[in-house]
């Protein structure tokens, strides 16, 4: 049987160290085997355990209730998400802000990033966002997320890994950025972040393994254009953002938007 250090199960499974430490410690999910250093060791059944306790965690189980599900000594609870949510709101809504960054930080130790992102700080983003009686504690609650993203992404490069840059193309809500940031940071990566996103990114020479680029709406005919043109010459960039999902024009109608283009500018 294979075995496994925690730094490879954290890259098999796209969790931090830290995650896997406090299922471990906390929760006492996990119990791998000691090398005569100390070091942990994972073997093929802690791994099929974990992709069982991220299934749990993904249909919204509370992590503290794992271990009893694990056990077969309790049937599944209804959603965490919303509890740890409003956690987080209850905090913001109370000016506690030591207890708001808290519990982030906690969640964010507990939880894989993609989970928490998109099932608690996203949503509660969204929530915020949506009433100007509490726009102030989503801006107060954006830079809570962005000192947590810095501290993921510190940690992230005090590993091996690849250099990602990730920058935002044209209006966006930048602080998808961060909540962006957070989730790439636990998968191995070194994340090279510009906060200020820009209308006409100059992306030749960059030296990067992968340009990620975070656009929201339906990109622009020239946007579009550029966006073939780095793709042509090589480019590792990848679209992000709502954008992506709305970029399905076909080549031949890129192309021919591209021929205009140039026509235009030989006039």
């Amino acid at each position: 049987m294979s075995l496994y250090s925690i730094g490879e199960v954290a890259r098999i499974c796209g969790i931090n160290p830290v995650t896997l430490r406090a299922w471990q410690r906390r929760y006492g999910l996990l119990k791998p085997q000691r090398t005569e250093g100390g070091h942990r060791q994972f073997d093929d059944t802690d791994l099929d355990t974990i992709q069982t306790i991220l299934a749990w965690i993904n249909r919204g189980v509370p992590v503290g209730q794992i271990k009893a599900l694990l056990e077969g000594t309790l049937s599944p609870l209804p959603s965490g998400w919303s509890q740890s949510e409003q956690r987080l709101l209850s905090a913001l809504q109370e000016f506690q802000t030591s207890k708001a960054r808290q519990i982030i930080n906690e969640l964010g130790r507990d939880y894989p990033a993609n989970a928490l992102v998109n099932n608690v700080l996203r949503p509660l983003r969204t929530r915020l966002k949506s009433h100007p009686s509490t726009l102030l504690m989503c801006s107060q609650l954006d830079g809570m997320l962005i000192e947590h993203a810095i501290t993921c992404l510190n940690a992230a490069r005090k590993t091996p890994g690849i250099n990602v840059l990730l920058l935002g193309w044209g209006d966006i809500d930048s602080t998808e950025l961060w909540l962006e940031a957070i989730v790439r940071s636990q998968d191995g990566v070194h994340i090279e972040l510009l906060a200020q996103p820009l209308a006409e990114p100059q992306l030749e020479g960059i030296q990067a393994a992968q340009i990620l680029v975070w656009a929201e709406g339906r990109l622009t005919k020239l946007q579009r254009i550029r966006l073939q043109e780095w793709q042509q010459i090589g480019l590792p960039v990848q679209l992000l953002g709502s954008a992506a999902l709305l970029a399905t024009a076909p080549i031949a109608e890129l192309t021919l938007i591209k021929g205009l283009h140039q026509n235009k500018d030989e006039i």
